[in-house]
Parts: structure tokens; C-alpha cells; sequence
């Protein structure tokens, strides 16, 4: 493969107004998005700010970064809608054919935030989602001639075209409206607080990660996509490792910030850079990662593109090279036997996170 541009991207603004905006990372900006077919968008919500009911070509998941609201979910087929109350950590997995809309109050101190991430090989654009709008300038009603619309909603022509037309905004508006709030019964099974679930990796000094999956939430399973939010302290080191399974890894750095380094085929280094919270990059198939936190520490949430994604590791206790004869070892680095023990004897309690030096 040629050589690709995998720089951390900033999204840029789509369209938006005084209710919020909504950002899109494009294929032209982060190449890997296309080679991918991953689409990344993050909708923004001011106080009252309500986005319309709409439905995606792509499957998703959902993850709250920052504030409290409202999403209201139509799965297919059903006959009413859910009201998930949402906050900060919280995760949705949005199969295909769901809508959904989202709220900010109206007395909300924050924005309400939400980043997108999903499959975008069955969409109508590789790398980025496409939208489609029930209401509003751009709703798919104003398509329909006014005699189908009337036909549909049994209503006389004159109204249907009214109704049509009485919503001049396109995705996002701002309302007075009082919207329904959501409820505990229609929560379960639809989202799960990540900064709230039990850990599935918990490294004293080093990082925690929880993980997305059929058990914790079920929907997951719809989606087709794993999913995890990691959490490594001050100085610490993740892994370098890779997706053997043939996934590609799409992050985003929720807070903090770190290096980061990319090794492809060749033992050729594609990427070393600092990334700060926003910004989004994709490693691309089999290539080696890893990322080392500065002192403020690092958070991200990625997407696995297989719902089952199986990692190997090439440092820690559960690194490959713990499994490898010593003799293999020993050949393979063209090393001193003595050389070798002392390789194989490091990192014998040590697990995907490492703290800093000083912390040992």
C-alpha cells in the first residue's frame, strides 16, 4: 500500500446554528477513513438545542463526551420510541435502520456532546455517513410531491404542505418545546456508562479500559463493531501491539494527550506525533501502536472494526515473546543466552499498561 497520511485530524463544522453544530471527519482530510470505509462525525447541542429526527446509511456507536441530555430511539419495526437519558461516558450502539433524535435542556450548563463512529461500507459515500433528515429544509418529505404527502398522512393538501413546509432549519434547531424525558426501563439494554462499568483492565499506576460487547451491551452485536474507552495515567505506556485479526483501529483522544507511534511493514515507522484531546486517527491493518501519556495523562475511545477484536501484544506479560522458546528467541535477536534471560525475566507482572519508570 502507498504511503498514506495518518496525521490525528480535527473535524470540520457540516452545518449548524444557534441550537449546536454538527462536525465531520472527511476521507479528504484523513485518508484512512476511506481505505477503512469509517465514518466519524461529533454533533455538539447548545442548551435547547434538539437534533431532528433522522436515520444513517451506517451503523454506529454512540459515545457520550461531555454533558447531560436526551436521545429518543425508533429500532425498526417498533411501535415506540425510547427515551434515554444520556451523560458524559455513556455508550449507544445505533444498528441500521434506527432513528434517533437528541436534546440538550433548556437549563443545561454545557454543551451536550456526542461522537459518532461507524461502518460505512454499506453507505452511499466510503469513509463518511450519510444523514437523512424526516423534517426540516432538507427533510425527505420536501421531495414528495404534496399529493403523495397527503396521501401518506391522510391529510387534505393544504396542510400537508403546510406541515411540510413549517420547519425552515435543516438538523438542528433550537426549541421552547418541553421534550420527554427519559426513563430508567428504557435506558437498560441501550446505553452503558463507561466511567461507571466494571473494569475489564485495571494496571495500578498504569491504565484501566473497559470494553464494549454483547454481554454489557447487546446491541453491540448489531452494529458489527467492538468498542472500548481507555484510561492511562500520567507517563504511562500502552502496549506497542496490533489488531490480529484483521481490524483497523479508529481513535479518538477524548482528554489529555500523548505520543504516538505507528510501525507498518518493513519495520518502517508511519507515524510519530503527539495527539491532543479531539483529534481522531485510524492505524491501519496489522501495524504495530502504542502510545506513551504525557503528565496529564491520556483518554481515548476507539472502535475495533470486528466485534470481537483479538489483540497480541509484543511487550508485557502476556507479550508473544513470552510464549517463544528460549532458543527461538535467542536466534531471532542474535542474542547471548544470558541476554535472553534477561529479556524474558522483565515485565512479568506488567499487563498492556506500564507506569512510568519512577513508579516501579
Amino acid at each position: 500500500m502507498a504511503a498514506v497520511d495518518l496525521t490525528p485530524k480535527q473535524p470540520r463544522k457540516a452545518y449548524g446554528g444557534d441550537g449546536g453544530a454538527y462536525y465531520e471527519w472527511s476521507p479528504a482530510d484523513l485518508p484512512m477513513l476511506g481505505i477503512a470505509s469509517i465514518g466519524a462525525a461529533k454533533l455538539s447541542l447548545a442548551a435547547a438545542g434538539l437534533a431532528l429526527p433522522s436515520y444513517s446509511d451506517s451503523a454506529k456507536v454512540a459515545y457520550v463526551l461531555q454533558g447531560t441530555g436526551t436521545c429518543g430511539i425508533v429500532l425498526p419495526e417498533a411501535t415506540k420510541e425510547k427515551v434515554v437519558a444520556v451523560k458524559e461516558g455513556d455508550a449507544l450502539a445505533l444498528p441500521f435502520g434506527v432513528l434517533t433524535w437528541w436534546h440538550n435542556a433548556p437549563t443545561a450548563s454545557s454543551d451536550l456532546t456526542v461522537l459518532f463512529l461507524g461502518d460505512t461500507s454499506k453507505g452511499h459515500k466510503p469513509g463518511q455517513f450519510t444523514n437523512f433528515q424526516l423534517t426540516g429544509s432538507t427533510g425527505i418529505f420536501t421531495g414528495l410531491t404534496t399529493e403523495f404527502v397527503s396521501r401518506a398522512w391522510d391529510l387534505p393538501e393544504a396542510d400537508a404542505a403546510k406541515l411540510v413546509s413549517s420547519q425552515p432549519a435543516s438538523g438542528i434547531v433550537k426549541t421552547s418545546i418541553a421534550l420527554p424525558a427519559g426513563s430508567a426501563k428504557d435506558r437498560e439494554g441501550m446505553a452503558l456508562n463507561c466511567l461507571e462499568a466494571p473494569l475489564d483492565v485495571d494496571i495500578p499506576g498504569g491504565g484501566r479500559v473497559v470494553v464494549l460487547n454483547t454481554a454489557n451491551l447487546p446491541l453491540v452485536k448489531d452494529v458489527g463493531l467492538g468498542a472500548d474507552l481507555v484510561r492511562i495515567d500520567a507517563h504511562s505506556m500502552c502496549s506497542p501491539g496490533f489488531s490480529c485479526d484483521s481490524a483497523y483501529q479508529v481513535t479518538y483522544i477524548v482528554r489529555g494527550s500523548g505520543r504516538v507511534q505507528v510501525v507498518g511493514p518493513d519495520g518502517k515507522r508511519v507515524l510519530e506525533t503527539r495527539a491532543e484531546g479531539g483529534v481522531l486517527f485510524i492505524v491501519p491493518r496489522f501495524h504495530v501502536v502504542s502510545k506513551i501519556a504525557d503528565a496529564s495523562g491520556m483518554e481515548w475511545f476507539s472502535i475495533i472494526t470486528t466485534p470481537n477484536p483479538i489483540f497480541s501484544h509484543l511487550a508485557g506479560k502476556t507479550s508473544v515473546w513470552k510464549a517463544i522458546s528460549a532458543e527461538v528467541l535467542q536466534a531471532s535477536f542474535n542474542t547471548t543466552p544470558e541476554m535472553e534471560q534477561l529479556f524474558r525475566s522483565k515485565r512479568l507482572d506488567s499487563e498492556i499498561f506500564f507506569a512510568p519508570p519512577s513508579s516501579n
